[in-house]
């Protein structure tokens, strides 16, 4: 058996920062539109060799370190009892790392869709109970598209078509990363989060501003912490501004800018005149996280 499907990156068109909860993560709100720039997933059954029997393994060349699929695997098998073959789960990186679009997190739920076909199990509630224990960002991208993320994210209520964006992604020049528990504490340090009432108040004007928000709503309260971090960052943005950009934001955590551009073509034609070697990546509804056999 083989399986393949894509990992869509996502962006935060909107995040608004509100107070920690005990869980030491914090509530927000947050619009989260999945986006064609993806990984690619490809799920194998391991074949014993007479010895003994073969664990999970999870192959993702180029990224070192503990990787999440490995978890969604394993919290998978316990919450389903899923007593199948081991597997394989290779990862082809297209989404820069630790670069705020959330790439270890779309990886983790392009697994458990994965991992669900081939246990043949359909329980989107299942699916999304094991996301949240996962990670923030993990039940949104279970099953692609626009969502409205609120608690910490793992509340989430679909938005019927996709963001009417262009999306310029323009990674760190610099090289340089930056860690969302870092990004949060700074945050925190600068004083950043809103208090309960302020964030009902953020939440009511996205609901008002549904299904596309305006642009002044297209903000991320995360921004001046990522600033604060990476001051190099500053120059990034303006230069997104400047090449014609209708908003010009960090993404989530950061260090990756992105410019939406209301007009896609004038998106490729700034990246072609100012940013060439990244990405245009367009909004994706549900079919962008197809599971296929391969």
């Amino acid at each position: 058996m083989r399986l393949e499907t894509r990992a869509p990156g996502k962006i935060n068109v909107c995040l608004f920062l509100g107070p920690p909860r005990a869980d030491g993560r914090h509530e927000l709100v947050s619009v989260m539109q999945s986006v064609t720039l993806a990984d690619r997933l490809r799920l194998e059954e391991l074949d014993g060799d007479g010895g003994a029997a073969p664990s999970d393994l999870v192959d993702c060349p180029g990224v070192e370190g503990p990787n999440l699929v490995a978890t969604a695997i394993e919290r998978f098998r316990q919450a389903t009892r899923w007593d199948g073959g081991a597997v394989r789960i290779s990862i082809d990186k297209r989404l820069p790392v630790a670069a705020g679009m959330a790439g270890g997190s779309a990886d983790a739920a392009a697994a458990l869709r994965l991992l669900a076909r081939a246990a043949q199990i359909e329980d989107p509630e299942l699916l999304h109970e094991i996301a949240i224990g996962l990670g923030a960002d993990v039940p949104a991208q279970v099953l692609p598209g626009r969502v409205l993320a609120t608690g910490a994210g793992e509340v989430i209520e679909r938005i019927p078509g996709v963001t009417r964006y262009g999306v310029l992604v323009v990674p760190s020049e610099s090289g340089a990363q930056l860690s969302t528990p870092d990004v949060f504490r700074e945050a925190d340090r600068l004083g950043l989060p809103r208090a309960a009432q302020g964030l009902q108040q953020a939440l009511d004007a996205v609901r008002d501003g549904l299904p596309d928000l305006p642009d002044a709503l297209c903000v991320n309260e995360l921004q001046p912490a990522a600033l604060s971090l990476l001051p190099a960052l500053e120059d990034t943005l303006r230069r997104v501004q400047e090449a014609g950009a209708d908003v010009a934001m960090v993404s989530g955590s950061g260090p990756t800018v992105l410019g939406l551009f209301h007009d896609r073509a004038a998106a490729k034609a700034a990246r072609d005149a100012h940013f060439p070697g990244c990405k245009v990546a367009k909004p994706v509804g549900p079919h962008g996280g197809e599971v296929l056999a391969a």
